[in-house]
């Protein structure tokens, strides 16, 4: 991507399982392209225990409300339902597919998330169950699932990269 293209607006979308790198790919470009960065977790799910989600029209209109607001940004979660709401927006997706057991040593190794957890514990806590899920990732048919990712892959007709191994980097 080069500064002509930041001038137009770049909107990205970044998707793949838990652990993936997602928040760390959308931080990236984020601070190399000056970009505003949503991630769908943070709107997707209701403030409730057991989480449950949002209702969609709920989380559409907050999606909605971002891109109104913001020319150029990226977007990330695991939600194809989300995320294929913005498809006609985007002009750029990523798909970060570097495999169950790559995900889940990120899992392991991923640092205190406050926007989602209120201790280190809690997320800790929270660790199994989310391997659990993650392992899950090429055999489940939801909309975390490798199959809906794919589908939403394969429909994009803009500019679109399969990563399969967290050699992605900083882009040029």
């Amino acid at each position: 991507m080069d500064k002509q293209k930041l001038k137009s607006g770049p909107r990205i979308i970044i998707f793949g399982n838990s652990g993936a790198g997602k928040s760390t790919l959308a931080k990236q470009l984020q601070e190399q392209f000056e970009l505003e960065h949503l991630d769908l977790d943070n709107l997707a799910w209701l403030d409730s225990s057991p989480p449950q989600r949002k209702p969609l029209m709920d989380s559409q209109i907050a999606i909605t409300q971002f891109m109104e607001k913001h020319q150029a940004w990226v977007i990330e979660g695991c939600y194809a339902d989300l995320l294929h709401m913005v498809l006609t927006d985007a002009n750029e997706m990523i798909f970060l597919n570097p495999g169950v057991q790559t995900c889940i040593e990120n899992c392991k190794n991923r640092p205190w998330e406050p926007h989602k957890y209120k201790s280190k514990q809690d997320q800790d806590q929270n660790l199994a169950m989310l391997i659990e899920w993650v392992k899950q990732y090429p055999v489940r048919d939801d909309e975390f699932s490798l199959n809906a990712h794919r589908r939403l892959f394969d429909d994009f007709p803009g500019k679109k990269i399969e990563y399969a191994a967290n050699t992605y980097g900083l882009r040029h």
